[in-house]
């Protein structure tokens, strides 16, 4: 039997759009744990054992049971859509590691910066950070088991954080609630790319 050709196109699929986007804080804020629940892949981490040696400069201050920490990056990666995949990097919280945020900025869209109202100040650094250098961000309160809740504004507040910074409440440990945090973070960084690049009345 014959069979005649098909009149039908094949339209190649087109590759999804690639982002990067890094997660930040304090040391022992969730980061890690954040990048585990959300990645469709197995995350790639860089923890180690904390050490005696460490100790006089790790804070374990409302992280008692933290036993590693990340001395490189944690990297996931999770597609929202599909035409759009996000490359997560998860940075070392630690004053002795921040040598390498400027490698891992380098190229990203955006960052959640993961907040611990038991420690808040701890991301203090991250969002000094990434308002000097015009990366777009949110900020995500980590809701720590036992920890006391704070209404949203009281927490801009504290953070003197601009109105048009995102901030929201989100359990790392929950793939849907770190979705909706990462989506925030898009959003946003879109928001002010559309609104950096559009024409000025004239």
């Amino acid at each position: 039997m014959a069979f005649g050709r098909s009149d039908r196109r094949r339209v190649p699929a087109e590759e999804p759009v690639a982002l990067k986007m890094l997660v930040a804080g304090g040391f022992g804020v969730g980061k890690t744990t954040l990048v585990g629940a959300v990645s469709e892949i197995r995350p790639l981490r860089t923890e180690e054992s904390l050490t005696e040696a460490g100790r006089p400069v790790d804070d374990l201050a409302g992280v008692e049971g933290k036993s590693t920490t990340t001395v490189a990056m944690d990297f996931g990666r999770i597609t929202l859509r599909d035409d759009l995949v996000l490359y997560l990097f998860g940075t070392p919280g630690q004053d002795r590691f921040w040598f390498l945020w400027d490698e891992l900025a380098q190229g990203a869209l955006g960052a959640v910066v993961l907040a611990d109202t038991r420690r808040l100040e701890d991301c203090f650094a991250a969002v000094d950070y990434f308002e000097r250098r015009g990366i777009s961000f949110a900020i995500a309160v980590n809701c720590f088991d036992g920890a006391q809740m704070h209404p949203v504004e009281t927490v801009r507040d504290a953070l003197d954080l601009d109105p048009h910074v995102p901030l929201l409440m989100c359990d790392a440990r929950d793939r849907e609630s770190v979705k909706e945090v990462l989506i925030a973070v898009v959003t946003h960084a879109m928001e002010r790319s559309t609104a950096t690049t559009a024409p000025a009345a004239s």
